[in-house]
């Protein structure tokens, strides 16, 4: 680096040595001779002169980076009028006028004062002019200037970024293009080779290569791995100067991911898997798991799994987990321990996807032995038969034996079964089972028309191990025996018109029969021996289930007999046949000559043979007058009652006193004065208050005390008591007084006492303090109001 700057330096020198001399040179080529001016006779014999501009300038240039001392002389300016005496005076204008660039106003000397970046600015335009000192009059026209910066080397290379990423498939050929990095120099292209660059690879060798002119980076070795090494770092060099020595250089970065390609096939680790697997498992139970490795990544990775041969083919499959990339062996059908202990699969591992490129390295699959054994498990017992159906017949004894099921012990050691019958299917409990044999017997009689199948559930335990049982459904069928005769379909009811013809049918009748099929039709009709002559009726039978009865004779009176009943035997097909005899009641109408019904009532001939409408109506109007009288009689001994006392309104011993108004409730204090128990005069219209303080006092009657405002209540009623019983003329009963008056309302709001003591009345309650012990609880409710409000 040392060596590099110093080169620099000596490169600047000879610049500079070489513009100065070039300078020189062009001041003399371009300096313009003095031209004298053409002589023309003016007007008055003059000798003009024409005056020509006579420059000294340069298009100049300045070496970009100088760091000398002083300032660097770009050029100087002179006109050839200047005669050296400092009467002109150069003036410099423009880019950087001033504060780059400055002029000796004398001399016409002009120096760069600070160090100039061809990278910045590359070249600056200025304007010169020649003036006279002392009036600053122009002597020449201004002229423009050119002040180009010379370019240094001084800009290394620099990369568009400072990382690079880049990916390549594994195994790729010499000489794949990769990527292509480039590198810019902020150095003049046209002058020099500045800004010439060469790229080449510091890091990354074998593996890789970069092109010297365009940087694109190819793979350099072939059938690279990504499974050995899947990321590689490239360190890439630009120089300038095209590469020779003293350039200025870059690097940058480069990280190269080889990508995967489908060029390993799948392996198993081991060459036999062994798993085990219980009797009692249930089908799609997972058994085990095997993994075929392959080291390729995403869909070049993906493996599936086939079960390609053994024994076990029918008993298990596999599926893949994608997520694991593991073969799944789950099971198929269910297992027993005692047929068949162990299987063998082969199973074949096999990539999805195969790339056609690789197919040389194939085969892409590999396959594995999983040997499976099966373990006993203590299985519940089995029955021979999915389901049972037996057939009995109704109306069996008790004890008949319907049938039989049978279970064992799958296990090896065969243990012991027991039997039941699950008692929720059996509520009527028709059946019960032999425990040990599994002989199911009738234990009542069973009858098909009510239940034609019973349907019930039977258990199998094991006699040591109650937990393990099983259940098995057994379906009873009741087989049906001809033991219902047959009936009427209906209740029939016949009418035959009495002018009916002989041989005439009125009705056709068939029959029913609770029993099947094979022990019901064909129903026979017929009539009973005893009335096979029947002089009225006939029967025919119409062998299709049906029969009809048909008039034998003509005329028919409804005077005589309106009704007749007519008994017809059914019989059945069954084995042996059952009969039963069945009443049709026939009536007798009157018809229209159409032989359309007209009335089958009676009455009118039996009006006729009886009693008359008049007499009817008598004998209603004997049973009104009866009535009358009955009534008449009961309201008259009711009247005849006499009262126990006679109640007179001028009586004085009155003790019911009727109050005819209404008062005001809990706020008229003035509706009822107890004094009136004891002094008749309160009815006269005065009625002292209880609530205040009288102003007077009542003479009270010989032998009374005084008045209640001034005694105790109770005092006062056994006065009263004693009183009553020693007075001849009082009544022997009881006395009742009866206070109707009821007022407008209550402030209180309710007439229950146990919320008396919360009312807002202003009553004044003080008097029940007097009235003694016994209304010393009803004084503490409402004579405590002062206190209650003292107290809060």
């Amino acid at each position: 680096m040392k060596e590099d700057n110093c080169l620099h330096a000596a490169l600047i020198c000879l610049v500079m040595l070489y513009y100065s001399h070039a300078v020189t040179t062009e001041k003399l080529n371009h300096t313009r001779p003095s031209l004298h001016g053409h002589h023309e006779k003016g007007k008055e014999g003059q000798v003009l002169h024409r005056s020509k501009r006579g420059w000294v300038w340069n298009q100049f240039f300045v070496i970009e980076e100088y760091t000398g001392p002083d300032p660097v002389l770009v050029g100087r300016l002179h006109s050839d009028i200047d005669s050296g005496d400092g009467n002109i005076k150069y003036i410099l204008s423009g880019e950087g006028a001033g504060i780059i660039f400055v002029i000796d106003d004398k001399s016409g000397n002009i120096h760069a004062t600070k160090t100039l970046d061809r990278e910045e600015r590359a070249q600056y335009t200025l304007t010169a002019q020649a003036v006279d000192r002392n009036t600053n009059r122009p002597l020449e026209p201004p002229s423009e200037f050119i002040v180009k910066v010379q370019d240094i080397n001084d800009n290394p290379p620099e990369f568009l970024h400072e990382n690079y990423h880049a990916n390549v498939p594994e195994r790729s050929n010499v000489g794949t293009s990769v990527i292509q990095v480039t590198a810019s120099d902020a150095d003049d292209p046209t002058y020099g080779n500045s800004a010439k660059l060469v790229y080449s690879i510091l890091e990354g060798q074998p593996y890789f290569s970069v092109e010297a002119q365009t940087g694109i980076i190819r793979t350099a070795l072939p059938n690279m791995d990504r499974e050995a090494k899947e990321e590689y770092h490239v360190v890439i060099q630009a120089k300038d100067m095209g590469g020779h020595m003293g350039g200025l250089s870059g690097t940058t970065k480069v990280t190269i991911t080889l990508t995967d390609v489908n060029d390993n096939p799948p392996k198993f680790p081991q060459s036999v898997y062994q798993m085990s697997v219980s009797e009692a498992a249930v089908p799609g139970e997972e058994v085990g798991r095997v993994k075929a490795k392959d080291p390729d990544i995403g869909e070049n990775g993906l493996v599936a799994y086939s079960i390609i041969d053994g024994d076990g083919m029918d008993m298990f499959e596999i599926t893949t987990d994608y997520e694991t990339q593991e073969g799944v062996v789950k099971l198929k059908k269910l297992l027993d321990f005692e047929t068949k202990k162990s299987y063998s699969l082969k199973v074949e591992a096999a990539n999805v996807h195969i790339d056609p490129k690789f197919i040389s390295n194939g085969p892409f699959k590999d396959t594995v032995t999983v040997k499976i054994s099966v373990e006993d498990a203590d299985e519940p017992p089995v029955f021979l038969k999915p389901s049972y159906v037996f057939e009995v017949q109704e109306n069996a004894a008790s004890g008949t034996v319907v049938g039989k099921v049978h279970a064992k012990d799958p296990d090896a050691a065969n243990s012991a079964i027991r039997y039941s019958i699950d008692r929720h299917t059996d509520l009527e409990r028709y059946f019960v089972i032999n425990a040990e044999d599994g002989n199911i017997k009738t234990i009542k009689a069973l009858d098909r028309e009510e239940i034609a199948w019973h349907n019930i559930s039977v258990f199998a335990v094991e006699v040591h191990k109650q937990h393990q049982e099983a259940k098995v459904p057994v379906a009873i069928k009741v087989v049906d025996v001809n033991d219902n005769a047959p009936k009427f379909a209906a209740a029939y009811e016949a009418f035959v018109c009495e002018n009916a013809r002989s041989n005439q049918q009125f009705i056709t009748i068939s029959a029913d029969d609770k029993d099947e099929s094979a022990n019901g039709p064909r129903f026979i009709f017929s009539l009973p021996p005893e009335i096979i002559h029947n002089p009225n009726f006939t029967l025919r039978d119409n062998r299709d289930n049906t029969a009809s009865v048909l008039v034998r004779r003509e005329g028919f009176s409804r005077q005589k007999q309106d009704l007749y009943l007519l008994p017809i035997v059914i019989s059945d097909g069954g084995l042996p046949p059952m009969s039963s005899t069945n009443t049709l009641t026939i009536r007798v109408c009157g018809c229209d000559s159409n032989g359309s019904l007209l009335s089958c009532n009676a009455e009118a001939y039996i009006l006729n043979a009886g009693l008359s409408t008049g007499a009817l109506i008598a004998i209603l109007a004997c049973i009104v007058i009866l009535l009358v009288i009955v009534v008449l009689f009961v309201t008259l001994k009711r009247q005849k009652k006499e009262p126990l006392i006679v109640f007179e309104e001028e009586d004085v011993r009155e003790n019911i006193i009727t109050y005819d108004d209404e008062g005001g409730g809990e706020e008229d204090t003035e509706a009822f004065d107890i004094a009136t128990l004891q002094n008749p005069d309160g009815i006269n219209g005065f009625i002292p208050r209880k609530d205040i303080k009288p102003e007077y006092q009542y003479m009270p009657r010989p032998g009374l005390r005084p008045a209640p405002n001034s005694v105790d209540v109770d005092d006062f009623i056994n006065t009263r008591i004693q009183e009553a019983d020693n007075d001849p003329t009082a009544p022997p009963y009881d006395s009742i007084q009866i206070y109707g008056y009821e007022g407008r309302g209550s402030v209180a709001g309710s007439l229950s006492s146990l919320e008396s003591a919360t009312t807002d009345s202003d009553l004044d309650y003080d008097y029940l303090q007097n009235w003694g012990p016994r209304f010393k609880k009803l004084a503490d409710l409402y004579g405590s109001k002062d206190t209650f409000d003292d107290d809060s």
